[in-house]
């Protein structure tokens, strides 16, 4: 509240009655209102504004039933939403019923009546709450490292103007196989389930060495099918490659080598994205991280753990960072 407002206040106390003032004073004693975000929320590593570290951060009050702090670096004022996703959503009281509609993979409409919300909201929340949890994927994998690609349909689900007809609950597309209308995504997991996926724009020699390069060591042994972009980066990089061609008979070699683990997960992917009859293209890396965040938790996922992967501080020692 600014000074102007707050001497207006104060200027109009003579004219409470006795009662009304016995009710102001007891309101001022009262203990700050607190939700159950406070629980949820990560504690500020450093100032959202600045970049100052968590001392420099004073305490300054409550809102919305977080603590408040000052920066005394910057002297702007911050709490655990400033500059993440949430920041500025209203309804907080429903932010964990919305955390366990996630957790039970509900439509939109779904959550929306699960939340006591409208649909538009609901849509709105799914994709805050999941911006911060698509970058939230493995950064090193080592061992024994399997990588195959998957496609998904392009889609333009909620636009307006389509470049071409529109087609039914996701449809076909014009052509099979790895033709213009199918996105490709690249999975990469090890065997002790560290996971990343990434959205390529273009299935190609560069574009898996850009993603791959930083993520897999250089003592790993990556398997693959016989596709030639894989065989490329493995030579440029220095790393053991070991082909598996999906054939009766040579889907393992050497007892060890196989990609089934990824292949499998491309099967769990695939089976829980039909629930949503087709996702956006532009929507399809958030549908991934959230699929990535109930494969990371499994049966220990809560609604805590998503508010807190919505707000950009995940458990680093799950995601192996």
């Amino acid at each position: 509240m600014d000074t102007q407002a707050f001497q207006h206040l104060l200027a109009q106390l003579s004219e409470l009655s006795g009662k009304q003032k016995s009710l102001l004073v007891a309101a001022l004693h009262e203990p700050p209102r607190r939700n159950d975000l406070e629980g949820a929320v990560p504690d500020l590593q450093r100032c959202p504004h600045c970049g100052a570290p968590s001392a420099q951060l004073a305490s300054w009050g409550w809102s919305r039933g977080l603590r408040r702090y000052r920066c005394r670096a910057c002297g702007r004022t911050c709490n655990g939403l400033t500059a993440t996703p949430l920041a500025h959503l209203r309804k907080a009281d429903c932010w964990r019923s919305y955390a366990d509609a996630l957790i039970r993979d509900l439509t939109v409409r779904q959550a929306a009546r699960h939340c006591g919300i409208s649909k538009n909201t609901a849509f709105l929340w799914r994709h805050r709450f999941l911006q911060a949890v698509a970058e939230h994927r493995d950064e090193h994998e080592n061992g024994i490292v399997e990588a195959d690609e998957t496609f998904f349909l392009e889609s333009f689900k909620g636009q307006r103007h389509l470049p071409r007809a529109a087609r039914r609950r996701g449809g076909v597309g014009a052509t099979r196989g790895t033709g213009k209308d199918q996105i490709p995504v690249m999975m990469v997991r090890d065997r002790e389930g560290h996971t990343a996926d990434f959205k390529l724009t273009q299935l190609d020699a560069a574009h898996v060495q850009d993603a791959l390069q930083p993520l897999i060591d250089r003592e790993s042994v990556l398997c693959t099918d016989g596709a030639a972009v894989y065989a490329a980066f493995a030579r440029r990089c220095g790393i053991t490659h070991r082909v598996v061609h999906a054939k009766p008979g040579q889907r393992v070699r050497e007892g060890a080598f196989h990609i089934q683990n990824v292949n499998a997960y491309h099967s769990r992917l695939k089976n829980w994205m039909a629930r949503f009859h087709g996702v956006a293209t532009k929507y399809l890396v958030n549908y991934l991280g959230w699929r990535r965040m109930l494969e990371r938790y499994r049966d220990a996922i809560r609604p805590a753990y998503c508010l807190q992967e919505a707000v950009g501080r995940a458990m680093q020692h799950v995601i192996g960072t």
